[in-house]
């Protein structure tokens, strides 16, 4: 196997399957003119990490006026972007170049004239109409460019709703809002484009973005990924398990999962398919493990840093809550791997083909040296931007003294740049999302729909509690009831609205309008926004969109579709464990109500009912299984899944005799093919 990651390559199947990545080729000055910018951006945003932003309607503007430039430059109109009549300036149409220009203008109009502005919110003068229309219409088209036409869809649809939502019949009526109450909303407060979205992207999430970067420009992810192999090569189905333990780790310092699926995935689908495993399965594994890295502390994507701020908890908070959950999405794939090479009799890597323990560990070690820092000064109660801004300073020192990695200032120039790059899209996200979140609180929609969805959630549980009341299950109550379905509706939100909507985007959205309904039922805050934020990264897996399986399969040359599938099988328990920690919060750690005894059944049982789960969906334990042992095994380890002692001890008398009749005949085959 091949250890030595192939970062150009990386960065071309990233840019192929990721279409927040898709940036024009610029030539001549202006090529230089935008390298430029962007190293300033990331410099302006690690001196502002470490010595303190300007005010902050000056940093906001500042961040969301270059990234709006930046985007009319690097992104065309189509997907195509082909030559025109328009005239052009570097490969950019001077359409664009306007289009940038007006950017900064609407945008730094809000900082120019802040100390008059502030008096006519709710009552704007012509020029604030003026530029706050000019500035909606940006983002929107900014949005498009970036990320695709159903984000801005979903934001008109909300600007309508704004307007004329006086027109909507039902509970969703409201008496609608001016014009200029409606601009003044949207572009004069703190409640609308320039809201907490872009406040915590602009002041937390750029910082992570570009540590990674560097953080795997100067090794990091290599030595990631050479102490997986080390560890896991050698064991049956290694290089698979190898793409489980890189992915985990690589998820570390990584919140994309395209990322991770083209930097580790371009190492160890090849060697899944070299011995023995069919490329859909290979693409899976690699697609289910990277689709962690948004769940996996200590960086986990922009929406962990857009969650502190709604919950008003410190970083620290959200970190610890999410190492469970993370470790059963992992153990879930992992369980499966295992079986699925048991099976197929898939060996392990040769011993000359695992690098050596110790000369990986003496080489790689002062590569890990900036993410302890980061690590420290969280956990120490530091702001995550500081933490940010120390660990980039580390990645930068370790860089160039690094005699067995060292980075050349060419190196960290392409991480600023690149850097810089990868939250434009993220940036413009926020912004479009603003204008979601102002509306909501303009109209008081998150009530009502919360009150909409408890409803309807209770109404049917009314209708079937009957069928389920004679089960002695916390889960068979009503409250219990209603509770499932809420959840059950708030998921399929998730994953259906997260099949057009990125993450970060997304949580956003469903945390001001779903979180409330899971709130309104007893489940802390934490669990709720957790909850939401789960589902919504489910759309990296399931099909029709499945980015990260999308990517996994172009590396594979495997069918995208059905390696969705597959790998939506493989991180099964990544869609069932938010159910658990929703019931039992006390698996977060942090919740309100924790205790180490009740921590510990449910984390427990949890564990095990995932292992079973994954027996049972891979038909194997230590012979093959046929549906009349695997159906009531899938039932008895959703029981030992579902928090409580009632159902865990029944799950458990369920699986255990069907796992030892299925190891007294793997010993029968043993024993015959000896014979």
């Amino acid at each position: 196997m091949t250890t030595s990651i192939d970062y150009d390559k990386a960065s071309e199947l990233e840019r192929q399957y990721d279409p927040e990545l898709n940036f024009r080729t610029l030539h001549g000055p202006a090529g230089v003119l935008v390298s430029f910018t962007l190293v300033a951006l990331s410099l302006y945003q690690y001196y502002t990490a470490g010595f303190g932003v300007p005010p902050e309607h000056w940093h906001n503007a500042i961040y969301l006026g270059a990234v709006l430039a930046l985007i009319f430059v690097l992104f065309g109109a189509g997907r195509t972007d082909t030559p025109g009549m328009m005239p052009r300036l570097g490969g950019v149409p001077v359409t664009d170049w306007l289009l940038a220009a007006v950017s900064i203008v609407v945008v730094m109009y809000l900082p120019y004239d802040f100390s008059n502005l502030t008096f006519r919110i709710g009552v704007p003068n012509t020029w604030d109409l003026v530029m706050g229309t000019i500035l909606i219409v940006l983002v929107l088209e900014a949005t498009r460019r970036s990320m695709g036409i159903v984000l801005p869809i979903i934001v008109i649809i909300f600007i309508l709703y704004g307007l004329f939502g006086y027109l909507v019949p039902g509970v969703l009526a409201h008496p609608g809002a001016s014009f200029g109450n409606f601009i003044s909303q949207l572009y004069m407060t703190q409640e609308g484009i320039f809201g907490i979205p872009i406040k915590v992207v602009a002041t937390f999430v750029f910082h992570f973005v570009l540590f990674g970067v560097i953080a795997t420009k100067m090794g990091l992810g290599q030595f990631f990924i050479d102490i997986a192999t080390a560890a896991a090569g050698r064991y049956p189905g290694g290089p698979a398990k190898v793409s489980v333990l890189s992915s985990a780790f690589f998820g570390t310092i990584s919140g994309s999962s395209i990322a991770n699926t083209v930097t580790t995935g371009s190492l160890t689908i090849p060697a899944m398919m070299k011995i023995g495993y069919r490329g859909t399965f290979a693409g899976a594994v690699e697609a289910a493990a990277s689709a962690g890295g948004q769940i996996t502390p200590p960086i986990m994507g922009a929406a962990a840093f857009i969650m502190t701020e709604f919950l008003g908890v410190p970083y620290t908070t959200i970190i610890i809550a999410a190492i469970v959950p993370a470790a059963m999405h992992y153990l879930g794939v992992l369980i499966q791997v295992h079986l699925e090479a048991k099976r197929s009799g898939i060996r392990g890597m040769e011993e000359h083909e695992l690098p050596r323990v110790w000369p990986t560990i003496k080489r790689g070690w002062p590569t890990v040296i900036p993410l302890i820092i980061l690590v420290g000064t969280i956990m120490e109660g530091y702001t995550p931007y500081l933490a940010a801004f120390n660990g980039i300073t580390a990645c930068v020192v370790v860089g160039f003294l690094n005699p067995m990695n060292r980075i050349t200032l060419r190196d960290l120039w392409d991480a600023l740049e690149t850097g810089a790059k990868y939250a434009l899209a993220v940036g413009v996200a926020a912004a479009a999302v603003g204008i979601v979140v102002g509306v909501i609180t303009l109209t008081g929609a998150a009530f009502r729909l919360s009150f909409m969805v408890t409803q309807a959630a209770g109404n049917l549980a009314a209708e079937i509690y009957p069928i389920f009341a004679i089960l002695p299950f916390e889960l068979a109550s009503m409250q219990g009831i209603t509770l499932f379905l809420t959840l059950l509706f708030v998921a399929l939100t998730c994953i259906a609205m997260g099949a057009g909507i990125p993450t970060t985007a997304l949580y956003i959205v469903l945390a001001a309008i779903a979180a409330p309904a899971v709130e309104q039922l007893g489940v802390p805050p934490i669990a709720a926004h957790l909850f939401i934020f789960y589902y919504g990264l489910l759309a990296d897996l399931t099909p029709p969109v499945c980015v990260a399986a999308y990517a996994a399969a172009g590396i594979a040359g495997a069918n995208p579709f059905k390696t969705g599938l597959t790998a939506f099988r493989l991180g099964s328990a990544k869609a069932l464990v938010p159910f658990v920690f929703a019931y039992s919060p006390a698996m977060l750690i942090v919740a309100p109500g924790f205790t180490i005894g009740e921590f510990l059944l449910v984390t427990t049982s949890c564990a095990l009912g995932v292992c079973a789960l994954g027996v049972a969906l891979t038909g194997y334990a230590f012979a093959p299984m046929g549906w009349l042992s695997r159906a009531p095994l899938l039932a008895a380890s959703l029981l030992m899944i579902a928090p409580g002692t009632t159902p865990t001890l029944i799950g458990t008398c369920i699986v255990v005799p069907i796992l030892a009749i299925n190891y007294m005949a793997g010993r029968g085959r043993v024993q015959a093919a000896s014979g």
